[in-house]
């Protein structure tokens, strides 16, 4: 109870909630309406009432001026998304004529389906019809991660999955999952195989896959309850930061963490009962990729909860190590050397295996380890890569973006009208800036961008 009441004290004494961390967007799709929203197209045709409302309800409140320059709804700011070209909070279609197949790319938690626009414009160019869809609960205010179920998700995934399905085909779809998201398309598999609606995948690509059971998220719902008393509001939030990103929420709610905590228990329980009863033999190959360093999920909980129960031979892990020629043991809270060493000597795995990682513990370089499953012969393809100055690893948020990304990559034009939030530092005394320091530290684009991309188009193509 002591623990909980200094918590409360915290949370209570932090920045004040904006209206868009409060107000709550009529219009957002929930599971219960899927009778009035029974198609993709109805989906749309919602969520464009949607943004209507958002201008109406929060844009058109928010004051404007130099103090709001950065300030995602602040009409006109640098970080207000309706300045972009693509607005890519959106959902977003893109068709060909004669399609080679089909691809759904379904963003992570606090994100929108710009985290995965880059691998959907390549696949694109390469004669897929893709389909990017907005998760509900994104894309819009904070406030929206404060109500939203993960079983909204998953029936609008739902619905995106038909829609693709009926243009290309049942058996041409493939799923993208990043973060969450990937969490949601393995929940997608699951139910098309046990016949509960939706077409099975052909295959799956999950980057950074949450799919570990967090044993801190388990108690949120209590924290949810507790914020309906009046003067706890702020106890609904584990963070309140200013939104200055254009596609991405900085805050992050308490029911967010209880509703990866649902999805991913249920997964991972369905996952293992199915695999002990045979129940997996038709689950499509799947390729994952992960940085062997990630404060939201392990090597391990990928391997224990997902690959070791698949069927083996076709499926795939790429793991990118820590750049050694920069980072000493001694310095890191954690050295993923051990896993990734025992990972590539045993022979056990039932699944393809790649360590992206330095050449030798001395040099920049970067090489592709690979090795088959069942198998200890290791293979080293070079890059043609290595890593940038300064960089010490990945990290969960930087996996799908290319190192030219103009919000989050590494270049930039110099110019003061464009917002880049890729290679953002400041030098000065703690405590200065209105958000976390640690958020300048986290790597925001993957500079082997190039090898997650081709990886994923090979995966697909020859499927």
């Amino acid at each position: 109870m002591g623990a909980l009441s200094l918590y409360v004290r915290s949370v209570r004494s932090g920045p004040p909630l904006e209206l868009w961390h409060t107000v709550e967007l009529e219009t957002e799709f929930r599971a219960d309406r899927v009778g009035e929203i029974a198609s993709f197209e109805d989906y749309l045709a919602l969520e464009q009432r949607l943004f209507v409302e958002l201008d109406e309800r929060v844009y058109a409140r928010t004051t404007r001026g130099e103090h709001r320059a950065l300030a995602r709804y602040s009409t006109g700011s640098l970080a207000d998304p309706r300045r972009f070209e693509t607005d890519w909070n959106r959902s977003f279609e893109l068709s060909v004529d004669a399609p080679r197949g089909g691809v759904l790319l379904v963003h992570g938690m606090t994100d929108s389906p710009y985290s995965l626009r880059a691998l959907g414009e390549a696949l694109h160019e390469q004669g897929y019809h893709v389909v990017g869809l907005r998760l509900p609960g994104h894309g819009t205010v904070p406030s929206g991660l404060t109500s939203f179920t993960w079983q909204d998700m998953s029936t609008a995934v739902s619905l995106a999955a038909d829609h693709l399905a009926a243009a290309v085909g049942s058996d041409s779809v493939h799923v993208i999952g990043y973060s969450n998201g990937a969490a949601l398309a393995l929940h997608q598999t699951l139910e098309a195989l046990a016949g509960r609606g939706g077409p099975t995948p052909a295959s799956l690509v999950l980057v950074s896959p949450s799919i570990a059971v967090s044993p801190a998220a388990a108690g949120a719902r209590w924290l949810g309850l507790l914020a309906k008393l009046p003067g706890l509001e702020k106890v609904a939030w584990t963070q309140v930061l200013p939104e200055f990103d254009p596609f991405k929420y900085n805050s992050f709610a308490v029911n967010a963490g209880d509703q990866v905590h649902r999805l991913t228990r249920r997964l991972v329980r369905e996952i293992e009962a199915r695999s002990h009863s045979g129940g997996l033999d038709s689950f499509p190959p799947t390729l994952a990729f992960l940085s062997t360093v990630d404060a939201t999920v392990t090597a391990d909980a990928v391997i224990d909860s997902l690959l070791e129960h698949l069927p083996a031979n076709r499926n795939a892990l790429v793991l990118f190590d820590i750049n050694r020629s920069r980072t000493k043991s001694s310095l890191l809270v954690s050295d993923p050397g051990p896993l990734t060493d025992a990972l590539l000597r045993s022979d056990a795995l039932p699944f393809h295996l790649t360590v992206v990682g330095n050449e030798t513990p001395s040099s920049r370089r970067v090489v592709a380890r690979r090795k088959p499953p069942f198998s200890r012969a290791v293979a080293a393809d070079p890059l043609d890569r290595a890593w940038p100055a300064g960089t010490i690893s990945l990290s969960h948020v930087a996996l799908p973006f290319p190192d030219d990304d103009p919000l989050y990559g590494a270049r930039r034009d110099g110019s003061e009208s464009v917002l880049h939030l890729g290679d953002i530092a400041f030098r000065g005394e703690r405590g200065l800036l209105s958000f976390p320091d640690a958020w300048l530290v986290r790597l925001r684009h993957n500079p082997f961008y190039d090898y997650l991309q081709r990886r994923t188009l090979d995966w697909i193509e020859s499927r």
